[in-house]
């Protein structure tokens, strides 16, 4: 079933995975007969169908599938459409024999006032689906589908219903294509933040913790750590004051801001206090107020703003945080480090006169380019996003101000001409106070990722009455950029391990060097080795186990670990060391002083390598 949203243009390669949907469900069907179907929609990178089975599938049947649908193909089925009114369609669905068809039909026809419902047969199989497909199934590119997983899904989306299993299969227009996916499909795998992220102890996810609120161990604890002294550094030397605000405010606060009612489906729910005080005559009196967990840093900051009288002598203001807060995410859309409810993030707000938008959001923007460089990330692109004035939510999505936007657009738009930046410009996908820029990667595995935001606010100042006197003596409205080069810990995290494979530069790895001692008798001049580095502050490490070299050095670049130092006779006499760095087979004999320069150096610039 085929109404679902599913996004996708109903293009060639859209009439290929739609097909071979169909093609699937009716080779199911013939296998498990007495199945009955849910929805089977083309996705981005192919299709999936839905069943309520008679018996069982596993990956393990994905053979006979798969051959029973070439089998199909083969037969050169050609898609015929039919339309049928109310009462024909209703008959046809319960000839059919399938609930959920006709549990959905009933619902468009009411809600969706219909006069006909599309059914399309190929050869044996009828479906109700609204098309398109190709003419034929024999004009199916040869080896381009393959069957990729199975998953449970409820009907509909809604736990309260039947459990379906869902059969996941990609499809491309050419074999080649196919080939190409199946292999970026594989990288990923390799790469999964999730997978890594416990091989490594970077973090974990425990269910008496709560979904979507990740504990950090003490490895991922020190890539937190580094990214937020990297924040800070460069923060420092833009101009940057810190601040540190509760995770914790009174739910009046957002119905100021605006976030309530805007932004309640992302909060948690109030919490509910009730006190008993000592009232103004003496007696005990009931109060309650409402309290809830912060979802964003933006109102404390303005209420520290809005502490002093500023003028503009004052401005810019730039306050910044990496600010822990909380947002409600369903349980089903939690992924990782990628889609959580917990999160701490680098927050900054920068509080500036109309005059000095432009500059000042230039300034972001290099900060933005200057972080990436350090991290080694070049494949991104900004999004500048717009309100859209036709959305028909219009003043539930978007602060009512016509002038407001068209001046805060412009600012925005004329600051990315001039940073000579590449940049699409996207309607409607606008924060509801003001337009962003949102920094899009294309990760090594394919998939492209939000990870960086800076935003113009020209709407918040006047709901928190936040001013500053101007040159004329009279009180102004500043405009705020909201700016995050590093998201979030959480998913800025999950995007670097994936990207770097786990294999972190030398000044970000949780273990930076370690030492295997050959024998016993070496490990004194290892711990003396240990010792020195850490008195400068160097995560370096004794191996203990008493393994093997060859096990030592197989264990460490298991665990990924970049720096690896070989200690023998030879190494003791000349008080040096062997390195060996991750990735390479090479051993570099260094002095102990040579090898102690070149960590430094590297750790002090945050250097990609080592030699």
């Amino acid at each position: 079933m085929e109404h679902a949203d599913v996004g996708v243009d109903k293009d060639d390669l859209y009439k290929i995975r739609h097909s071979l949907a169909h093609v699937l469900a009716q080779a199911v069907l013939e296998l498990r007969p007495g199945s009955t179907l849910g929805f089977g929609p083309p996705i981005k990178d192919g299709f999936y169908y839905d069943f309520v089975l008679s018996e069982p599938i596993s990956e393990e049947d994905f053979p006979a599938i798969e051959k029973k649908m070439k089998f199909i193909i083969k037969r050169g089925q050609d898609f015929e459409m039919e339309q049928l009114g109310r009462a024909e369609a209703f008959a046809r669905i319960d000839e059919m024999g399938e609930p959920y068809k006709r549990e959905y039909a009933e619902e468009l026809f009411e809600k969706q006032d219909l006069d006909v419902l599309t059914f399309y047969r190929n050869g044996p199989f009828l479906d109700m689906c609204e098309g398109p497909h190709v003419a034929n199934t024999r004009k199916l590119p040869k080896g381009a589908f393959k069957l990729r997983s199975i998953a449970g899904a409820y009907w509909r989306g809604n736990e309260k219903n039947q459990m379906m299993t869902r059969i996941y299969a990609w499809a491309f227009a050419t074999a080649p294509e196919l080939q190409a996916h199946m292999k970026a499909w594989k990288l990923l795998q390799e790469r999964d933040h999730k997978k890594l992220g416990s091989k490594l102890d970077i973090f974990l996810i425990d269910e008496e913790i709560g979904k979507g609120l990740p504990l950090w161990m003490p490895n991922g604890t020190v890539l937190r750590e580094e990214l937020e002294k990297l924040a800070k550094e460069m923060e420092f030397k833009d101009g940057y004051q810190r601040v540190s605000t509760p995770v914790l405010t009174r739910s009046a606060l957002y119905y100021k801001s605006g976030h309530l009612p805007y932004y309640a489906d992302g909060m948690f729910p109030p919490m509910e206090l009730k006190e008993t005080r000592e009232g103004d005559d003496g007696t005990e009196v009931s109060v309650k107020d409402a309290y809830m967990l912060k979802p964003m840093n933006c109102p404390h900051h303005h209420k520290i703003y809005a502490a002093r009288l500023r003028s503009y002598r004052d401005l810019p203001l730039r306050l910044a945080e990496y600010g822990l807060c909380h947002r409600y995410e369903d349980s089903g859309s939690l992924s990782g480090l990628l889609r959580v409810r917990g999160m701490c993030m680098n927050d900054a707000h920068i509080y500036c006169t109309e005059d000095q938008v432009i500059e000042e959001f230039l300034k972001v923007m290099d900060l933005h380019r200057r972080v990436y460089e350090v991290l080694g990330l070049t494949d991104y692109y900004m999004r500048f996003s717009t309100h859209d004035p036709d959305d028909p939510k219009g003043k539930q999505k978007y602060i009512d101000d016509p002038e407001g936007w068209a001046k805060a657009e412009d600012l925005i738009r004329r600051a990315m001409e001039q940073s000579g930046l590449p940049y699409v410009e996207e309607k409607g996908e606008a924060a509801f106070y003001g337009p962003k820029i949102d920094v899009q990667f294309r990760t090594v595995t394919g998939r492209e990722e939000t990870a960086s935001t800076n935003q113009l606010d020209f709407g918040i100042a006047p709901r928190f009455d936040l001013t500053y006197i101007g040159p004329d003596g009279e009180p102004h409205r500043p405009y705020i950029i909201h700016r995050a080069p590093l998201g979030t810990h959480e998913r800025f995290i999950a995007f670097l391990i994936e990207h770097y494979g786990g294999a972190f530069p030398t000044w970000l790895a949780p273990t930076q060097v370690r030492v295997l001692p050959v024998t016993d008798e070496h490990r004194a001049y290892g711990q003396e080795i240990v010792d020195r580095l850490r008195g400068q502050f160097v995560r370096a490490e004794l191996d203990n186990s008493g393994e093997r070299l060859a096990k030592m050095v197989r264990t460490g670049t298991a665990q990924k670990i970049p720096n690896l130092l070989v200690i023998g006779d030879r190494e003791v006499e000349e008080r040096s060391v062997t390195l060996r760095c991750f990735g390479s087979w090479d051993q570099t004999p260094l002095s102990l002083d040579d090898f102690e320069g070149k960590l430094m150096d590297a750790i002090r610039s945050r250097s990609t390598s080592l030699l």
